[in-house]
């Protein structure tokens, strides 16, 4: 019998066991997987198949990535007041996930303790275990708008804290931490010397009038961060797995390493593509957040028209909304539940069995998630429509 002690306390994403579930319904509407819905844009493509035409796609690359986009990426940071050298502080990922791995292996030892605010992306938790480190779950607080506590957070701090690990704008929340709280952070980070890594791959759906705010603007700091970003949201990229990190020289030498162990570097045509969305993607991004705003007033709109089975914080950024079941909901439906606590996993799989709408149940999110759903409106207008028509039908 063969014993797997390194994954036994690991579980498939939530998110991912929705879809699996959901893939039996031929009828299904998704508002569960943050995939956008619209295609790569036509000027990454053909950016791709003129690489593809010259051969330049069959071998590997550099393990930190072609030195050109890493040029590109170093003009990039560069415009948003980051300044990182491409060739020492910036390396190319498989993926925004792998980046986060790779960081959390390569600064972490096992039996640390790494910070997650609750709630967060459902694989933070996974990748903390995998390295065999303590998750440890700081919770926002909802009342003020998902903020963070600063004091939970510094006492959430111990000798063995090595990391906080956080996304921001935050999935699944669809908020955006203050810059000062920031700022707080970046303080405690100096002050007991812990890592802060902060994935933004949501910077560019912003639909307030404030700039995005990253720690990685602050020289200050630099010792301290390592930012993290993916093509896959702001460039409808999700199935070309490419994604970057930056920070300071001898914190991104060591994550090289691991990188170089997992993927030896990330996918060459998936390279190329990313070069044509920081080439020529901006217009196209543009456009998506356009569309996103439209479709965050749609999919506002339709929950208030079910206000007395949701209550729900405007989302800021991002794509998500994450609306809180009220309680004794279920008494006011057809989705009585057979127990007296009727939870965010149970509602969501009478959802997709009933009606065939999949949504991600709260708790995948953490302890803080359990009686929200998350729904995402990076899907079209007319499953928005068609989902909630559905609900509608059996509230």
């Amino acid at each position: 019998m063969f014993m797997f002690e390194r994954t036994r306390n690991l579980q498939l994403s939530i998110i991912k066991q929705m879809e699996i579930r959901a893939s039996k319904y031929p009828d299904v509407v998704s508002l569960a997987q943050g995939i956008p819905s619209f295609d790569t844009p036509s000027v990454i493509k053909r950016r791709v198949e003129k690489e593809l035409a010259k051969g330049t796609c069959a071998r590997y690359s550099l393990s930190p990535g072609l030195p050109e986009l890493r040029e590109l990426i170093e003009i990039s940071l560069a415009r948003q007041q980051m300044f990182y050298d491409w060739q020492k502080e910036i390396l190319v990922s498989a993926g925004s996930i792998e980046g986060i791995t790779a960081a959390i292996l390569a600064v972490t030892s096992p039996g640390d303790e790494v910070i997650l605010f609750d709630p967060n992306y459902v694989s933070y938790r996974e990748l903390v275990v995998l390295a065999g480190c303590e998750p440890v779950f700081v919770p926002l607080d909802e009342a003020n708008g998902w903020s963070l506590d600063l004091v939970n957070l510094e006492r959430a701090i111990t000798p063995k804290t090595k990391a906080i690990l956080f996304c921001n704008p935050n999935n699944p929340t669809g908020t955006t931490l203050k810059k000062e709280q920031l700022l707080a952070m970046g303080e405690l980070a100096k002050r007991h010397n812990i890592f802060l890594v902060t994935d933004e791959v949501y910077k560019d759906f912003l639909y307030t009038d404030e700039p995005f705010f990253s720690l990685a603007q602050v020289a200050n700091f630099r010792p301290w961060v390592i930012r993290v970003f993916s093509f896959s949201k702001a460039y409808a990229m999700t199935g070309w797995r490419v994604g970057y990190l930056h920070g300071d020289e001898k914190v991104v030498g060591e994550i090289l390493k691991v990188h170089d162990s997992l993927v030896t570097c990330a996918p060459v045509v998936s390279q190329y593509a990313a070069m044509g969305a920081l080439e020529m993607g901006e217009e196209d991004m543009n456009n998506f957040r356009q569309e996103y705003l439209l479709r965050r007033g749609l999919i506002c709109s339709r929950l208030d028209r079910l206000k007395e089975i949701f209550d729900y914080i405007k989302p800021t950024s991002s794509y998500f909304v994450f609306p809180r079941l009220r309680q004794g909901f279920s008494g006011q439906t057809r989705l009585a539940s057979q127990s007296s606590f009727f939870s965010s996993w149970d509602f969501a799989l009478e959802l997709l069995d009933k009606v065939h709408v999949a949504v991600v149940p709260g708790i995948a999110f953490g302890p803080s998630g359990e009686g929200h759903i998350r729904l995402s409106f990076g899907r079209s207008q007319e499953d928005i429509n068609e989902a909630f028509d559905r609900l509608e039908k059996i509230f």
